[in-house]
């Protein structure tokens, strides 16, 4: 008699309610941090814990087109903070009026003070050239790698760790200091370490940059533009 072959399929039940208000805390309460790192260093435990929910991220084709560069280097992350203050520089002067000086007020980014920076690429051609649910939008495989940094962040929460994502730089600029080819996107540096605070919102919104929309008036029903009476 042949051996009977476990079911490829789990359970579907709900969470316990412990841990399901456990993941709403984590994403209700993450936050993009720049300044309130601390210097200890990450232990390697956590950072493979890390990855393994990025890793984990659902992917068009399940391509897995992401790559994770990890940059401890102060003479690297100083490279990377040197094209950031380049590009900073010339943001500053797409804002106008008392726009222009709140923008020079905000900290936009923590490179030199996160202990660890992850450099995080998509590789479009994992794949091949054809890939499964990519035939008529080839930024899927982007969209993909996204799935992954939102993966990592809110790992990184419930770990302590605060992340910021830094994306003021051209890549030109970044891509030679790490020999990165020139067909993989690169999509997101993220700033990480641990953290003793957080703002209890975002941190652009106590500044004052932009406050967060209602959701209600974001969805719509059936039609664009309707909504439930």
């Amino acid at each position: 008699m042949l051996a009977q072959r476990p079911s490829p399929l789990v359970h579907a039940e709900p969470f316990l309610p412990s841990d399901r208000e456990a993941v709403y805390r984590a994403i209700e309460t993450r936050r993009d941090v720049r300044d309130q790192f601390l210097p200890d260093p990450i232990p390697e435990p956590v950072i493979a814990r890390l990855l393994k929910a990025a890793h984990a991220a659902p992917s068009v084709g399940f391509m897995q087109p992401w790559n994770f560069l990890l940059v401890r280097s102060e003479d690297k992350r100083r490279a990377v903070w040197e094209a950031f203050n380049r590009a900073n520089e010339e943001a500053v002067t797409m804002f106008e009026g008392e726009r222009r000086e709140r923008y020079r007020s905000l900290k936009l980014e923590g490179i030199l003070k996160a202990p660890l920076s992850i450099c995080v690429t998509c590789d479009p051609t994992r794949g091949g050239k054809v890939v499964l649910g990519r035939t008529h939008n080839p930024r899927m495989d982007v969209y993909s790698t996204v799935c992954a940094v939102q993966n990592l962040w809110l790992a990184a929460r419930a770990e302590g760790i605060g992340i910021g994502w830094v994306s003021i730089f051209h890549d030109s600029d970044i891509r030679p200091i790490f020999g990165i080819p020139d067909h993989v996107e690169i999509v997101a540096w993220l700033c990480a370490g641990y953290v003793n605070e957080l703002y209890a919102e975002p941190e652009l919104s106590v500044k004052g940059w932009r406050q967060r929309l209602p959701l209600e008036e974001l969805v719509f029903e059936e039609s664009w533009g309707e909504r439930k009476p």
